[in-house]
């Protein structure tokens, strides 16, 4: 899931854009719940993106410690559900409270099966397959590995969520339509679902409507379809 729409969404309501950011905890919580209603394995969410440090610092704070809030927060209840959290993203830029915290709530929830949510923080696609090119570089020039060796499979093993499964169905609120460098690599065949509704607004009834909106897609994967091919 791609949440956006917040900003937008707390201007309409007259509110800074703090607000807006609020209410969209709030719409994660409500879409975690309606995931783990439906058997959902796995649920990979775009919380903050490399490039959202080009937004003004003080909307960065913001961000950054209502993110602390809600991980202090919600946390102990996501591990009640049988929520297994894990954070992907380059960690370093945050503070050591804000790392210490992640750290926190994968270890309490890290034997839990119900549901892996992946929390994308200071993630990029393009950086993801950068760095997983650069540790095949370094293991072909240490001699580990030939160049030979370097198959699709062994590669995906390098990225972020290596231990995922592909995602099926990427949705993003909001009304925009394009990816925002997320999951580049993963998202080769993912089922895409684009919602006009502001990510604040967005409820079960809408997680609903884009499951369904999947289950009405054929999947291909390249090949013909079951038309096609009966």
């Amino acid at each position: 899931m791609v949440m956006d729409g917040n900003g937008r969404w707390a201007q309409r309501q007259g509110k800074p854009r703090s607000h807006g950011h609020q209410a969209g905890s709030e719409a994660l919580k409500r879409a975690v719940e309606r995931i783990l209603f439906h058997g959902i394995g796995h649920m990979t969410v775009y919380a903050f993106s490399s490039e959202n440090w080009s937004r003004p610092s003080i909307e960065v704070k913001q961000l950054l410690d209502l993110f602390m809030k809600a991980l202090n927060r919600e946390v102990r209840e996501l591990n009640d559900h049988e929520v297994c959290i894990r954070f992907v993203g380059d960690r370093s830029a945050f503070s050591r409270p804000l790392r210490d915290g992640m750290k926190r709530a994968e270890k309490i929830t890290r034997n839990n099966r119900k549901l892996i949510l992946n929390v994308a923080v200071n993630y990029g696609g393009r950086a993801d397959i950068t760095q997983a090119a650069r540790q095949l570089a370094t293991a072909v020039q240490s001699g580990q590995l030939s160049p030979a060796d370097i198959n699709e499979d062994l590669f995906d093993r390098h990225l972020s969520l290596h231990d995922d499964p592909a995602p099926d169905l990427l949705i993003r609120t909001g009304g925009e339509k394009r990816l925002s460098n997320f999951l580049l690599w993963q998202l080769a065949y993912t089922e895409l679902h684009f919602s006009d509704v502001l990510w604040p607004d967005f409820d079960a009834e809408h997680v609903d409507a884009a499951l369904h909106d999947f289950a009405s897609r054929d999947r291909r994967f390249g090949g013909l379809s079951r038309v096609q091919s009966a």
